[in-house]
């Protein structure tokens, strides 16, 4: 009764986390080590261990919430931002309840991820956590031999941790019911929906049973993860902490204004002038062609680097990962392939060499730093065409821009000083001179960097409309490159904007020509016929400033209520931090009206936390929707003739059916049917004879016989004996090489001997 009178206390909300470690604190007839951590849970004295080996000392308020509620087998959605512990919280619980290795039954716990990369991570998690646990793991990740994933099902392993498409096709491959996995959990639910699996998803949530348990881990929680909640879930906890601190208090964010040419040139200068190269540092780049040109330039430069992407071999991949994460290199150049999940401790800085289209995006490239209550930075170069979207994070985090100006020398978005671009820029012209090989990347690069502006989203309507407002163009140094041994340079570069941002009141006519010439009384004329309208422009120009103007704070997040009445429907118990005081940082000097209680806005109060949260805008699909009657172009008509074929039965043309109807894309994008299987599978089992090995076990050990030869499972000596002779009669379909060298061998001999003996035939004949 106590555990449920605390649990109802914690669902609209719970006190102060200095107040809730108060109540852990040991008291003084307890023994100081059960109080406070990982033991106030309860756990075995296994998995307690390597909970404390693997350096795990007290729990994080996402942790303290979910991990007990899961504990007691109910279905939890947790959202919480990134670096906070969301993967212990599902593997503890996890570990709690599968307890010991039983081979008969199968897998018990699944875990499904977006890439392989996090699956790999997660598994590493499981074997540290798991460490004195006699438990088993498999992977199931796209690129791998579909044979060693065959072999490894048939182990039986208690945790399977997959990614979508291949662990669907698997499925389908061997007919794999799944009755007896117990546990599920869905990590980083809403990538798995931006990345297009929500078919797969659903295909592999109707094979599990009703009776599971279903954990659903998430950074954000866009409207159609609540509609999956809805339907997968029973009665599910919605656990939402630090939702409105989209961005860590640790981490230190800096906008830095660039022109496209100079960008690369920035890029050095930031790797040589500020940040420390014996720190850990990711550079976010836009396709796969900057990621290698970026990777070429920085070791002609001298900087030891390795790089990600998403068409690179996966062995590659997973090289690649383990030299930054070993430290063996201090850069990491990627792609947004590797901007979520990917857990580095030690990172210190991120720089966003290309500014990410979509806010969400932003929040979890720099993610990836400011860990775990660690500090960190992050650099983003921003260039004229990406005005707007830096707008929309703005938005989105619920801050202004703050520009580094002559007046305001305080901003985060400056440039950088001349003479260090100058420095850089000519010492690149004169490695592309050197090198051709670095031209022709660049080239490819760029003709990438095109087809990327093609497809990158828009931005939207309201920051396109105040980015002609903001003067990006008066920007001056920003406060990291000054120092007071560049006192010079910065009097020298003050004198520079001004003389960039200066403007004469009057026009070359009123300037250059005599009083009394008839062009200078024309402007005279017209400049007093426009006066009014030319003063109006300028008090709207200096309104729309001000309401854009902030006075140099740090970023202070706002969270509006956002979707209310589909959390409330999908969810009867959600658990929330305490209610903070957030300051309006949009509160205009002249008063608003008061509204009417019956009033509807044009927009929703959450509209831009919304519009960064959603995963399918129905606006965009609804653009991209259309009905052709007739095509207006021959090559429209001929596919439309295409579409169609003339039905026998019904004597008149029918429309084809879409190639795509009735399948499921795989991870490799590749479509199959859901009910497709090959022989691949069949294969297998008649080389490895798995389903004469299937059948008993090695009583012994507890593991399947299969492993341990034909005869394993025969009790009789002569039934055993009979066994290997027949396996011995047998001709094996696979050959080892020594075998194969000994058969040409025998073969070349056979040949010898007969033509010896023909030749010994033809002699005897003659005579």
């Amino acid at each position: 009764m106590e555990v449920d009178k605390k649990q109802k206390m914690s669902v609209p909300g719970f006190a102060d986390i200095e107040d809730e470690e108060n109540q852990n604190l040991p008291k003084p007839n307890k023994s100081s080590k059960k109080s406070g951590g990982f033991q106030s849970f309860g756990l075995t004295h296994n998995v307690l261990k390597g909970v404390l080996k693997r350096g795990y000392k007290v729990p994080t308020p996402i942790q303290r919430k979910t991990i007990p509620l899961v504990l007691e087998g109910r279905d939890v959605v947790a959202m919480a931002r990134t670096g906070s512990g969301k993967t212990a919280c599902f593997l503890i619980p996890m570990l709690e309840k599968l307890k010991q290795r039983i081979a008969k039954t199968g897998a018990r716990a699944l875990i499904l991820t977006p890439t392989r990369e996090l699956a790999l991570q997660t598994l590493k998690f499981i074997k540290d956590l798991g460490k004195f646990m006699d438990l088993q793991a498999a992977v199931i990740l796209g690129g791998d031999s579909m044979d060693e994933q065959f072999a490894a099902i048939h182990g039986n392993p208690d945790i399977i941790v997959a990614t979508p498409g291949r662990f669907l096709h698997v499925c389908i491959e061997m007919d794999l019911k799944l009755t007896s996995i117990s546990y599920v959990v869905f990590d980083e639910a809403d990538r798995l929906f931006e990345m297009g699996l929500e078919e797969q998803l659903s295909e592999i949530a109707s094979k599990l049973p009703d009776s599971r348990q279903t954990v659903l881990f998430s950074a954000t929680l866009p409207k159609v993860l609540v509609e999956f909640a809805k339907a997968g879930l029973s009665d599910p906890v919605l656990i939402r902490l630090d939702v409105e601190t989209k961005i860590p208090k640790e981490l230190e964010l800096f906008y830095i204004n660039v022109r496209h040419e100079e960008r690369l040139a920035s890029l050095l200068v930031l790797l040589k002038s500020l940040i420390d190269l014996e720190q850990q540092t990711i550079i976010f780049a836009a396709t796969k062609h900057h990621v290698e040109y970026i990777h070429m330039v920085l070791e002609k430069v001298g900087i030891p680097n390795s790089y990600i992407y998403s068409n690179l071999d996966p062995s590659a991949r997973k090289i690649h990962t383990a030299k930054f994460a070993a430290g063996k290199v201090k850069v990491l150049v990627v792609t947004d392939v590797a901007a979520r999940g990917i857990d580095i401790p030690m990172l210190d800085n991120v720089i966003n060499y290309n500014f990410p289209m979509k806010p969400k995006l932003f929040v979890h490239r720099v993610g990836r730093c400011a860990r775990a209550g660690r500090s960190g930075k992050a650099y983003s170069l921003v260039g004229p065409d990406e005005y707007a979207h830096l707008l929309d994070l703005h938005l989105f985090l619920g801050t202004t821009v703050s520009l580094c100006t002559l007046q305001n020398k305080e901003g985060n978005l400056g440039i950088i000083p001349q003479h260090l671009l100058e420095d850089q820029q000519s010492y690149l012209i004169n490695l592309h001179e050197t090198y051709s090989d670095l031209v022709n990347s660049r080239k490819v690069s760029e003709n990438g960097y095109q087809q990327y502006l093609r497809t990158r989203p828009v931005a939207s309507t309201e920051s396109n409309k105040k980015v002609k407002y903001i003067p990006f163009r008066s920007c001056t140094i920003h406060p990291l490159f000054r120092s007071s041994g560049e006192s010079i340079e910065e009097e020298r570069q003050e004198i520079i904007d001004k003389m960039k941002h200066y403007r004469p009141h009057g026009t070359i006519f009123e300037i250059v020509g005599k009083t009394k010439s008839e062009e200078y009384k024309t402007m005279k004329t017209k400049r007093a016929l426009h006066k009014d309208k030319i003063v109006e422009h300028h008090v709207k120009k200096e309104e729309k400033l001000s309401e854009l103007k902030i006075s140099g704070q740090k970023h202070t997040n706002t969270l509006a209520d956002s979707s209310q009445n589909d959390i409330d429907e999908a969810f009867h118990d959600v658990v929330l931090p305490k209610k903070r005081k957030i300051e309006d940082l949009y509160k205009k000097n002249v008063k608003k009206p008061k509204r009417d209680e019956n009033y509807i806005p044009y927009s929703s109060s959450d509209k831009h936390t919304e519009d960064g949260l959603a995963v399918n805008k129905f606006q965009n699909e609804a653009m991209d929707a259309q009905l052709d009657i007739v095509g207006d172009s021959s090559e429209m008509m001929r596919m439309s003739k295409q579409m169609k074929k003339w039905d026998r039965k019904k004597k008149r043309m029918v429309g084809v059916e879409s190639k795509t109807a009735g399948k499921i894309r795989t991870e490799s994008g590749a479509w199959i049917p859901k009910t497709y299987k090959s022989d691949r599978y069949s294969q297998w089992k008649e080389k490895t004879k798995a389903d004469e090995n299937n059948d008993y076990e090695d009583e012994e050990d507890g593991n399947q016989s299969f492993n341990k030869g034909p005869s394993a499972g025969l009790r009789t000596h002569w039934a055993r004996h009979n066994e290997k002779v027949k396996q011995k009669q047998r001709k094996s379909e696979l050959k080892t090489t020594d075998e194969i060298l000994k058969a040409r061998k025998i073969a070349a001999k056979n040949k010898r001997n007969n033509m010896r003996r023909g030749k010994k035939g033809k002699r005897k004949s003659r005579k």
